[in-house]
């Protein structure tokens, strides 16, 4: 039986990857494409992501009390890793729980005005999470507005890192936080084409 990681990264090669002729939000061109809303909003697939993501924190020692991102690449992981720490909790009642919470790309204009919606307490420790990273663009945007509510950035996650200058950006805007990515988009072609030749 494969461990979580080895089965998560068999789903994402399944579900998530595509080859072809793609333009990314970015407007780059790409021979491939990574949804990984298929699989993180997969029954299957979303438990193992937040599973995963859960022993990435664990073996990087990372502490903190919420997880969020940008809406809405991260929505489903932030549940998922949310949902793995109350699993967590009940076979070790000390176990740490995340809350969650979701950054807007702009301020509301109406209602309460909020950016965040969900656990904001100044002084929190977080966790930033993403789907794909390409740029870094949506995690710097969620960093800046988790700081902007005075909580305190302890790492990003990524589920898959594109490999194409996010990680370097990520880690720029936030040298004193660790960028942990579960898998690359090098290692999500692997599986693919060794399912293809399988």
């Amino acid at each position: 039986m494969p461990d979580d990681r080895s089965a998560l990264l068999s789903i994402l090669a399944r579900k998530s990857f595509r080859l072809g002729d793609f333009t990314l939000s970015s407007g780059a061109k790409s021979d491939y494409y990574i949804d990984c809303r298929t699989t993180t909003l997969d029954a299957e697939g979303g438990r193992l992501s937040g599973l995963v993501l859960l022993d990435l924190l664990r073996q990087n020692n990372i502490e903190a009390e919420a997880v969020g991102g940008l809406t809405m690449g991260a929505d489903p992981l932030v549940s998922n890793l949310a949902t793995a720490t109350a699993y967590a909790r009940l076979a070790d009642p000390s176990a740490p729980l995340l809350q969650g919470f979701l950054v807007r790309k702009a301020q509301k204009t109406h209602g309460t005005g909020r950016q965040i919606e969900g656990h904001v307490r100044a002084g929190a420790r977080v966790v930033i999470v993403d789907d794909v990273c390409t740029t870094g663009g949506s995690a710097i945007t969620a960093i800046e507005a988790a700081e902007a509510a005075n909580m305190t950035v302890a790492a990003v996650l990524c589920l898959v890192d594109r490999e194409q200058g996010g990680r370097q950006n990520i880690e720029a805007a936030m040298p004193n936080a660790p960028f942990l990515s579960a898998f690359t988009a090098s290692d999500v072609r692997a599986e693919k084409l060794r399912q293809q030749a399988g």
